[in-house]
């Protein structure tokens, strides 16, 4: 590949996307007894819902999918279109691409490994991944690439993406993991003591890729393929590998160039999110995958433990803020509800699939902001209607 100017926007995508869900939903830190209970005695607000996901001017996009229970009230709307061309409404097995869920299956085989005893998450990364990384950033253990309190430094050398144009410039080129892993200079020290603070990095999920792959002998792909999607039956779910298209009905994801054109971005060579953000599923598949995590079918007790555990208190975001990643998750507070979850996001393309750790109130909601940078509106009106 040739170097060309970072652009931090792809690195942080995911750390911002769930600051900025918990400033726009009015979090709280705690919700009593009585508001708990009289949150677990709602019914869904079916238009409410609807009216959260069809107001596709903020944010601007061209379609929106969700799907919420409330106990065993299950609900599912849409809203605008999945191909401007055809005008076809979207369907709740309609692909799509959901980006950093992707870290949600990929933590899922890692702690089912630990779980068979063939790694421990206090080794250090560098015991299985010999000479991929610098000697000082070997010592990284399994546990901190799973709760992004790595350390690690940030890239260089990325294809600039600080444009819509940039990014349709750059759709097709093609990245091996193992240039991925050393776009982070080796001769850079860490950001801070591994262990000692959190952010959120896409490259540790890249390099926890590689280890299912080093303890299994197989693509990674192959084995959340038998270990949690033919399991599971979710047919609409892949890891996509070389092909840059979209097979059978799906959403197709947009971007609005600078000159204001739509340009249709659904094809997209997703090798530079390799192991952690290059999942392809449907609302109906990330819901049945949502509900069988939290139930208990994909791990056993003591690794779910490390689904639903953030690092001590004195371990805080880069900001200051408290730690809100777990081996896997993220934690979100909202209007008193504890929400666990994952978000994700490609270029056209945003997804949010979080559940109580009951599992009995929920959503999976899929959108397809046209803008680069657009704001939690959206999310923030799924979740409210949600909690109030």
């Amino acid at each position: 590949m040739t170097p060309q100017r970072i652009s931090r926007r792809s690195l942080v995508r995911g750390s911002v996307a769930a600051a900025a869900l918990l400033a726009a939903s009015g979090t709280t830190a705690r919700a009593s007894a009585a508001e708990r209970a009289g949150h677990a005695g709602q019914a869904l607000d079916t238009e409410a819902l609807q009216a959260a996901i069809s107001d596709l001017a903020h944010p601007p996009s061209v379609s929106a999918q969700l799907r919420a229970t409330q106990g065993s009230e299950h609900w599912y709307g849409t809203a605008g279109v999945s191909d401007v061309t055809t005008g076809r409404r979207p369907r709740p097995a309609d692909g799509f691409r959901a980006g950093s869920v992707t870290k949600a299956f990929v933590a899922t085989v890692v702690l089912q490994l630990w779980a068979e005893r063939r790694v421990e998450l206090d080794a250090p990364i560098g015991r299985r991944l010999p000479d991929l990384l610098a000697p000082h950033f070997e010592q990284i253990t399994v546990g901190q690439l799973l709760n992004h309190t790595s350390g690690l430094p940030d890239h260089e050398g990325l294809p600039d993406d600080s444009t819509p144009e940039g990014v349709l410039r750059h759709r097709f080129d093609r990245w091996t993991p193992e240039e991925w892993v050393r776009t982070i200079p080796a001769d850079r020290p860490l950001k801070f003591r591994p262990g000692t603070k959190q952010e959120y990095r896409g490259i540790t999920y890249v390099l926890l890729a590689l280890l299912i792959e080093r303890l299994t002998g197989r693509p990674y792909g192959e084995v959340i393929r038998s270990r949690i999607v033919e399991p599971l039956a979710l047919r609409g779910t892949l890891l996509p590998g070389d092909d840059p298209h979209l097979h059978g009905p799906h959403i197709h994801g947009y971007l609005r160039m600078t000159g204001g054109t739509l340009e249709d971005a659904t094809v997209f060579d997703m090798s530079n999110t390799w192991g952690e953000g290059e999942l392809v599923s449907t609302v109906d598949d990330l819901f049945r995958f949502q509900r069988a995590l939290f139930s208990g079918r994909l791990l056993p007790p003591h690794a779910m433990a490390k689904l639903f555990t953030l690092p001590p208190d004195s371990v805080r975001m880069l900001d200051g803020s408290p730690a809100r990643y777990s081996m896997g998750l993220q934690k979100v507070t909202v209007n008193g509800v504890t929400f666990w979850g994952k978000t994700g996001e490609v270029w056209g393309y945003r997804t949010r699939v979080f559940a109580t750790r009951d599992g009995r109130r929920g959503f999976v909601l899929n959108y397809t902001p046209t803008p680069l940078d657009t704001d939690e509106e959206m999310a923030a009106r799924v979740a409210a209607a949600l909690t109030s």
